[in-house]
């Protein structure tokens, strides 16, 4: 059975959980008090269940709102950031990257399997090299993203990506514990 769970719905679910209180949502929807009050009892119908208890001085998440709450945030912000992708102009272009040998066959093809489908129109080349000569290549200018493997560094093993954009200097944009990156 499918549940039929809409947006707007899980919007004002949202804030009138956050708020606590009726009217302090209806504000931060732009919806009467009235209109929330029925988008809830909306949403409870097509849940089945009640999602707040109501008391004189606003409202509480029952156990079955808590259960939604989690849900309808992850929803919500991939809506979200969906709508704020699809607003970004295409990439396009191309980007060469320096790798270490541990990481091409392990990390890299999801990585660049999840940025292709994402970004069709950009290019991407993977060139094969030690940590040193990543640092080397980018700082020439011949890659554009270097990951390093840094042993000794703030933990035992430290992975950081290092990439150069539009002849800004290099600069690390992550650093991940452990001897492979995510």
């Amino acid at each position: 059975m499918s549940l039929p769970l809409d947006s707007d719905l899980l919007r004002t679910f949202l804030a009138v959980a956050d708020t606590g209180n009726l009217t302090k949502a209806a504000d931060s929807v732009g919806r009467t008090q009235s209109a929330v009050s029925m988008q809830i009892k909306k949403l409870e119908d097509a849940l089945g269940d009640t999602l707040f208890d109501r008391h004189s001085r606003g409202v509480a998440l029952t156990m079955q709102g808590r259960r939604l709450i989690d849900n309808a945030r992850r929803i919500v912000a991939l809506l979200d950031d969906t709508a704020a992708a699809m607003r970004q102009p295409a990439l396009d272009g191309a980007v060469r990257i320096g790798i270490p040998e541990e990481y091409i066959n392990s990390t890299l093809p999801r990585a660049l399997g999840a940025f292709a489908a994402i970004h069709p129109g950009v290019e991407v080349t993977v060139q094969q090299g030690t940590s040193m000569s990543n640092r080397t290549a980018l700082e020439a200018g011949e890659i554009d993203i270097a990951v390093v493997f840094e042993p000794g560094g703030r933990t035992k093993n430290e992975v950081s990506w290092w990439i150069r954009l539009s002849g800004l200097p290099r600069i690390s944009t992550a650093h991940m514990s452990g001897s492979h990156c995510r």
